[in-house]
């Protein structure tokens, strides 16, 4: 007689260390080293690009609240994505704590750490959740990749390389200039 998992808990995510991050999957806890420094600044460069246009609404539409690794409690999940964007007729302040609203965009930064959960696992989550846009960074190859949910599936909007300037949904009223992101 094989004992029965115990699904992880809220508890499970606060005792985990300083140095790393975890989200609730499926009732699993899924933990990973903090991010590194490389990572970090692709995040903080995207997000910046982002957050001028279209959440401040500096040289762009605006009209969006634009957040980096956002706690995000939905249903029995736990996650936190690696930037987030809801349009503000959805979410119009950002509250203090945890998000219980699904973002309209999320953008996931792949390590070796992360790739295969963040496609295989996180990604469909998204969708079934009802994130309608998603993008996928890959340091190592130097591209984004675009997505929209749309029946059930993702779409594959557009694949971006090394020195392009991206406009791609939902922020494709501004381009983004991808190659000083990847200056390291």
């Amino acid at each position: 007689m094989s004992a029965i998992p115990r699904l992880a808990r809220y508890e499970d995510l606060l005792a985990l260390p300083e140095n790393v991050t975890g989200e609730i999957i499926g009732g699993q806890l899924h933990a990973q080293p903090r991010p590194t420094a490389r990572h970090a600044r692709l995040e903080l460069g995207l997000g910046r690009s982002l957050f001028g246009s279209y959440d401040l609404g500096d040289g762009g539409p605006g009209g969006w609240i634009i957040l980096s690794e956002p706690e995000l409690h939905l249903g029995e999940h736990v996650l936190v994505p690696d930037l987030a964007g809801w349009r503000r007729e959805r979410l119009p302040h950002v509250p203090d704590g945890p998000i219980d609203i699904a973002p309209d965009w999320v953008c996931e930064i792949l390590s070796p750490a992360t790739a295969r959960k963040d496609r295989a696992i996180k990604l469909p989550l998204y969708g079934k959740l009802g994130v309608t846009h998603a993008w996928l960074v890959d340091p190592a190859a130097k591209t984004v990749e675009t997505y929209r949910h749309a029946d059930g599936h993702w779409l594959l909007l557009g694949s971006f390389g090394e020195n392009d300037a991206m406009r791609a949904e939902p922020f494709d009223a501004v381009a983004i200039e991808l190659g000083p992101l990847w200056a390291w």
